[in-house]
């Protein structure tokens, strides 16, 4: 039976058969279409279903997964995945069987996206071609192994800007209404953007003075919940924006009363309205993170906060060398060390003893 689903504000049905153990499934934008497909995919003889791996060609791969993959992740990973294609397709014949790729192929293709892009460009396509081959392994017996399991190409990556505390409260006290409460709610509960957009009234429990988020950034890209204590300084924000907005969600588009999808150039502006310089919402995250471990909140405490599956990711969040200072200073107090001999020293002091 056809199940329906709100996808950029329009609904979607999702036909969905299984057949022999294998899943099948199609986007339709009604109901009555979704249902003629499942009938037809019932009616159909097993061996017409799947198209035999010698004869498929690449674009039917990418066509196959990219339908998997609109239901599996969140909007802004199948555009990804999307674009990674497209890509693709402008330098390798998308009618080739997929038999003859080999990894030669990919790699003058990620080669180019190195020279042309970076090589962290590179590498994210590399992982969602290796992603996409994986699943045609799995699925459509796919020629094994992946060609797409080529060398990683060096990135030189750049800390992000994490702005000072001082000038978050300048841009926070610029502000009014909405705004100034989703900033606020950012640094308090470390969110991610996409967070707090989804973020609806029925998540915030103001009995419990919690807020209960939900993120895909775990395996699989299924949404999952924590839930976070409100500060009392964002419970009483949030109580007084509660009184005027009249929509289900929290922080909505006043211009439309459903979720932001995007904001373009909303920081920057509100940033240089200020006097600061420019600082993303991703920003103020590493902030709260700077924040807590400046005034020494164990790690695995701002972990938790922080919503990270892995100690080692909220330790890359903590980007100042306050911690290691201390041990660094003990370079420069060389009157107070104690005089320590090297070993080529105490050889050499043997031999005039022995003279």
């Amino acid at each position: 039976m056809p199940y329906k689903r709100k996808k950029k504000n329009k609904t979607e049905w999702i036909a969905d058969v299984m057949r022999q153990g294998k899943r099948y499934y199609r986007i339709f934008d009604t109901k009555a279409k979704a249902l003629a497909w499942e009938s037809e995919i019932r009616n159909t003889p097993e061996k017409e279903l799947m198209i035999p791996s010698e004869s498929l060609t690449l674009i039917e791969w990418a066509i196959k997964y990219l339908e998997y993959a609109e239901i599996k992740f969140s909007a802004k990973t199948f555009d990804e995945k999307k674009s990674v294609f497209k890509r693709f397709f402008k330098q390798v014949d998308p009618s080739l069987p997929v038999a003859s790729i080999k990894p030669v192929i990919v790699l003058n293709y990620l080669r180019m996206q190195a020279t042309k892009r970076s090589g962290y460009a590179a590498n994210k396509e590399r992982k969602n071609l290796l992603a996409g081959w994986n699943w045609g392994i799995k699925y459509l017996s796919l020629p094994s192994p992946n060609p797409c399991l080529t060398e990683r190409f060096p990135e030189e990556r750049h800390n992000r800007y994490v702005p000072p505390e001082s000038d978050f409260w300048s841009v926070y006290e610029s502000l009014e209404g909405q705004d100034k409460v989703m900033l606020l709610a950012y640094l308090h509960l470390a969110a991610r953007r996409s967070e707090l957009y989804r973020l609806k009234w029925d998540d915030v429990d103001f009995a419990g003075q919690q807020v209960r988020i939900g993120t895909r950034k775990r395996l699989g890209g299924s949404l999952e919940y924590d839930w976070l204590p409100m500060t009392d300084e964002l419970f009483n924000a949030m109580i007084l924006h509660r009184q005027a907005t009249k929509t289900e969600w929290v922080f909505p588009n006043p211009e439309k009363g459903v979720p932001f999808i995007a904001r373009q150039r909303h920081m920057r502006r509100i940033c240089n309205k200020a006097g600061v310089k420019p600082f993303g919402l991703h920003a103020v995250r590493h902030l709260t993170a700077s924040i807590l471990a400046q005034a020494g909140v164990p790690m695995v405490t701002i972990q938790s906060i922080l919503r990270h599956r892995k100690l080692a990711t909220t330790e890359r969040y903590i980007h100042g060398l306050a911690p290691i200072r201390p041990a660094l200073e003990i370079l420069s107090n060389r009157n107070s060390r104690p005089k320590v001999t090297t070993m080529y020293q105490n050889q050499q002091q043997q031999k005039l003893i022995a003279l």
